[in-house]
C-alpha cells in the first residue's frame, strides 16, 4: 500500500507539469474587430504580400501564447513568410513578433500556421501583417 501511494506521489508532479502544456483555444476573433492602442513608437510588422485572413488565439497555463493564423500569399510569385512579416498585440498594448520561422508559399496560396509568440503574461487579442499597397 505505502508502495503504491509513493509512486502516485511521485508521478503527481509531472502530470501537473503536463497540463500545464496543454494549449487551450483562447478565442475565435471576428474579422472586424479593431483595437486603437496607441503606438508612439510605429512599431510594425515588415511590408509584405501577406494578407492575415483570419486567426484563432490560444495559450496554456504557463503563458506561452500561440495563434492557428490563416495567411494568403497576395503575390503573383512564390514568397517566403518570416516572422517579421506578422505581428500581435496583447491586452496591455504592447506590440509583440512571433518566434522565428519561415514559410514558403506559392503564388495566390492560402495556407493555416501554427505560430508561437512566446511566453506573455497578457493575452493576445489580435495578429495582423501590414501588406504593400
Amino acid at each position: 500500500m505505502i508502495r503504491l501511494l509513493l509512486c502516485i506521489i511521485a508521478f503527481s508532479p509531472i502530470t501537473l507539469f503536463a497540463n500545464q502544456n496543454v494549449i487551450s483555444v483562447d478565442r475565435v476573433v471576428p474579422h472586424s474587430f479593431e483595437l486603437a492602442f496607441p503606438n508612439e513608437r510605429n512599431i510594425e510588422p515588415e511590408l509584405s504580400d501577406f494578407h492575415v485572413k483570419n486567426f484563432v488565439l490560444m495559450s496554456n497555463e504557463n503563458g506561452e501564447r500561440f495563434a492557428v493564423v490563416t495567411i494568403q500569399n497576395l503575390a503573383n510569385g512564390s514568397r517566403t513568410l518570416n516572422h517579421k512579416h506578422l505581428m500581435a498585440q496583447v491586452s496591455n498594448g504592447a506590440r509583440i513578433r512571433p518566434l522565428a520561422f519561415e514559410q514558403m508559399f506559392k503564388d495566390d496560396e492560402t495556407l493555416s500556421l501554427t505560430i508561437q509568440f512566446g511566453e506573455s503574461n497578457f493575452p493576445l487579442l489580435t495578429v495582423y501583417s501590414r501588406t504593400k499597397g
